[in-house]
């Protein structure tokens, strides 16, 4: 793994955890630095700012956020940074997940946030779609992702 830590997974419960696997797993398998915290935008807020607020400093460059019901994870983490958020949408009993996914889809004009999917694909395109970001100024990253697709394709 790399020795900087730029991705920064967040999950509102840690009974997101076994959600959030197939994202850690895919950041393993490239060997990209990350943390994973459990900080509510709901029980815990005044640590998750000071948290956000702190990240681009510790070297932060990508926020993936996992939340589900009123899912405000996401949201909360842009509107305290311009760092590039991605949600991962986490299912729920009573709906599914659909809940989660409406929420964060329902950002208003000027504080972006990056949806994925609901469950395990969401997850996994969560990772993918950070590496993509990261691809952008890392040739080994970009490298690792193209030659990722292409064992995909087969």
């Amino acid at each position: 793994m790399r020795k900087e830590i730029v991705i920064s997974i967040i999950m509102g419960s840690k009974s997101d955890f076994d959600k959030v696997e197939a994202t850690i797993d895919l950041l393993k398998e490239f060997k990209v630095g990350f943390e994973v915290n459990v900080l509510s935008a709901h029980r815990s807020p005044k640590r998750l700012i000071k948290y956000i607020e702190e990240a681009k400093a510790k070297g932060i460059k990508i926020f993936i956020a996992a939340a589900g019901g009123a899912a405000a994870l996401a949201g909360t983490i842009a509107a305290y940074t311009i760092l590039p958020v991605i949600a991962i949408p986490i299912e729920t009993k009573s709906l599914k997940g659909l809940d989660s996914l409406l929420s964060t889809v329902q950002m208003p004009s000027g504080v972006p946030v990056g949806a994925m999917a609901i469950g395990k694909s969401g997850a996994r395109n969560a990772a993918l779609f950070a590496l993509e970001i990261l691809a952008l100024e890392d040739n080994s990253i970009k490298n690792q992702l193209l030659k990722w697709r292409h064992r995909l394709s087969k």
